[in-house]
């Protein structure tokens, strides 16, 4: 079985366009949610979101006749794409081209394309539907267009779970290089669904934050007064090489990936359980050789949520039994918002960075202690500390867990 190591990595986010600007605003403890401006929220309840300003297409490598066909989501993946890429000095050629896949995955895919798309119909007619909806829409092309623009000819899929999408993909991109179906991946996850209708309908189910008032202070993971979650927008994107490959070209290397668990909860379509999240640590854990005890840090899902965040610190605790207390743990999600399908990316590429530069990020606006929330959260200010081996959680709707373990890189 080969190893597998991170030797590029990229961020799209609320906080910044690029890892620099994202990264540092993380550690100053910096939040990007704000009030939406990319629709009329006047007669809406929820008026806040995090996202991604002043990104431009063509400024980051997207042909100009394919913006408008071009959703979001999938614009992310390109640009993210590229920037993993440049940031790795991996150049995909006939060299390589077979041995080099994608897995950059939505949980809701083009959902701006479908919501005008549909209004076009009902205001036109069928006939004006734009042909180009089907391929715009579908959550798959993420994937499938970073492989057009940069020539990867390996596996290449989408997976879509939900909020598990992104650790999914990094997961079984490493999974695929460990196993030799693939020498390198371009690995993540890409969102882009902040819409009047994603947001009302996360809305009607009583998900959302309703803090419009304060913006900056809405996404409040593990906090007593948390009320929900904000959404997000953007991608993360790294890439992920068989080590002795990666060596020979005398690679960077932020992080060596060494564990991965994924279960189901098989209990309730929204509802977390225990159970499903416990089982997947103990798994990413284990498949590392690990025991727990030898976990540092996790970038934990904390989106915010009442149930979400007290259930993950009891399976926390169930996990880690003692050693728990001695965790640092965080949600970025105060800082990035939530990013559906994109989480599992970013907070991928955060934990691969925490290991490579030696610190490790705040949970924002945990003013208010959860006596069911009883763990070292990180508050507020980011901490020096020279972890060595990082866990990261995402669990998604339907039931799914994942969870990917990496460690500091040592020859």
């Amino acid at each position: 079985m080969k190893r597998v190591v991170v030797t590029g990595v990229s961020l799209i986010t609320a906080l910044g366009i690029g890892v620099k600007e994202s990264w540092e605003r993380l550690m100053a403890g910096e939040t990007g949610v704000g009030l939406i401006t990319c629709y009329d929220t006047t007669d809406m309840t929820v008026k806040i979101a995090a996202e991604v300003k002043n990104f431009e297409p063509t400024d980051n490598g997207i042909e100009k006749k394919e913006v408008k066909t071009m959703a979001r989501y999938a614009q992310f993946s390109i640009a993210a794409a590229k920037m993993a890429l440049e940031d790795s000095g991996f150049v995909i050629d006939e060299t390589n081209a077979e041995t080099t896949g994608v897995i950059v995955s939505s949980g809701i895919g083009g959902m701006e394309i479908f919501e005008g798309e549909y209004g076009t119909m009902l205001e036109k007619g069928v006939r004006r539907i734009s042909p180009f909806t089907i391929p715009g829409m579908i959550a798959n092309m993420g994937s499938g267009q970073i492989a057009i623009y940069y020539g990867a000819k390996g596996p290449n899929k989408c997976i879509v779970t939900a909020c598990a999408a992104g650790t999914h993909s990094i997961g079984d991109a490493y999974e695929m290089i460990k196993y030799g179906k693939a020498k390198a991946m371009i690995a993540g996850g890409a969102e882009g669904a902040i819409t009047k209708f994603a947001i009302n309908a996360f809305t009607n189910m009583k998900a959302l934050s309703t803090r419009n008032d304060e913006p900056a202070r809405a996404s409040r993971p593990f906090s007593l007064d948390r009320d929900g979650f904000v959404m997000g927008e953007g991608a993360g994107v790294m890439i992920l090489e068989e080590l002795e490959s990666a060596k020979q070209r005398g690679a960077r290397i932020y992080a060596e990936v060494i564990g991965y668990g994924e279960t189901s909860d098989a209990f309730h379509i929204t509802q977390p359980s225990i159970d499903g999240p416990v089982r997947a640590m103990k798994m990413a854990v284990e498949s590392a050789g690990l025991v727990p005890s030898d976990i540092d840090y996790i970038n934990a899902h904390g989106t915010s949520t009442p149930i979400n965040d007290k259930n993950e610190t009891q399976a926390i605790k169930e996990v880690f039994g003692e050693h728990a207390k001695n965790l640092l743990i965080s949600s970025t999600k105060g800082a990035t918002g939530h990013g559906l399908g994109s989480a599992g990316g970013i907070e991928g590429v955060i934990i691969a960075k925490a290991l490579a530069e030696g610190m490790v990020p705040p949970t924002v606006n945990y003013d208010n202690p959860d006596p069911e929330c009883d763990l070292n959260y990180v508050p507020n200010r980011a901490v020096k500390k020279d972890i060595q081996i990082a866990m990261s959680n995402s669990f998604g709707f339907g039931g799914h867990n994942a969870v990917i373990v990496m460690k500091k890189y040592k020859d």
